[in-house]
């Protein structure tokens, strides 16, 4: 890891365990503060999302087939599908805090 990296979790129970906070510290790594299990806020989200589709529909049949197929279909999603999705990340931020934190459409 390059200095300045940080990294960033959801919070969930495996990535706050003791034993991985932890492990972090002891690599002088910095984790980005977030609120406690928001996929919300993560915008890759809905890119595996629309990943995990293109793969369904292509139905590989092995373990061999399924990397060939994930390799080429993240190949084949549009730049323009990526920039929308950050695009729209203010206004997911601004949903979530009217929406006090809670989940939201997004």
């Amino acid at each position: 890891m390059g200095r300045g990296w940080v990294f960033q979790h959801d919070n969930d129970p495996k990535h706050t365990a003791r034993a991985t906070k932890e492990w972090l510290r002891k690599k002088h790594l910095k984790v980005l503060e977030w609120p406690s299990q928001s996929p919300d806020l993560n915008p890759i989200e809905n890119l595996c999302r629309e990943l995990k589709v293109r793969i369904a529909q292509r139905q590989p049949r092995n373990l061999k087939d399924l990397e060939k197929v994930c390799m080429e279909e993240w190949a084949k999603i549009p730049a323009a599908v990526c920039a929308n999705l950050v695009k729209n990340y203010r206004k997911c931020i601004i949903s979530i805090n009217a929406n006090k934190g809670f989940c939201t459409k997004y």
